[in-house]
């Protein structure tokens, strides 16, 4: 038996998990894509997760979140979405969203995700089994902090 030792290559980005008082979680699509994911891209040199984080924000959805208002959640590894045969690493924040945002960029649709059920959107596998099970967990210890 052999034992490959090829890596596959890695899309490196900061990714938003951006929740409502809806229980929902904002998604986007890309232009030429059919599956709905995190806003956020990659890093870019020279850059920390979260100077592109609000970098990609601003650019693809119009956001800018205020300072402080994202709390790092760590690294997160899964099959990219839109580029066969590599892993997409993402750096994921979550923060609440009180404000309306558009599509810009490359984003050709912005859709609010309801967190507790089945939506019928075709999702990236990253959102599916890691951001949608972050974001529950988050809304889960909101719920239950001390007023």
């Amino acid at each position: 038996m052999t034992v490959s030792t090829v890596s596959k290559p890695e899309i490196v980005i900061a990714a938003a998990i951006l929740l409502n008082d809806r229980r929902e979680m904002l998604v986007v699509r890309k232009r030429g894509t059919t599956q709905f994911m995190q806003p956020g891209g990659k890093i870019d040199a020279g850059e920390t997760a979260e100077e592109a984080l609000h970098r990609e924000l601003e650019e693809e959805i119009g956001l800018v979140l205020p300072a402080n208002t994202a709390s790092y959640k760590g690294v997160f590894r899964e099959e990219a979405a839109n580029e066969t045969g590599a892993d997409v690493v993402a750096h994921t924040f979550i923060a609440r969203l009180t404000t309306g945002v558009l599509p810009r960029a490359e984003i050709e649709e912005v859709r609010w995700l309801a967190i507790d059920g089945v939506s019928g959107l075709p999702l990236a596998k990253l959102t599916e089994t890691q951001m949608l099970p972050l974001a529950r967990a988050a809304l889960a210890e909101s719920v239950n902090e001390p007023r």
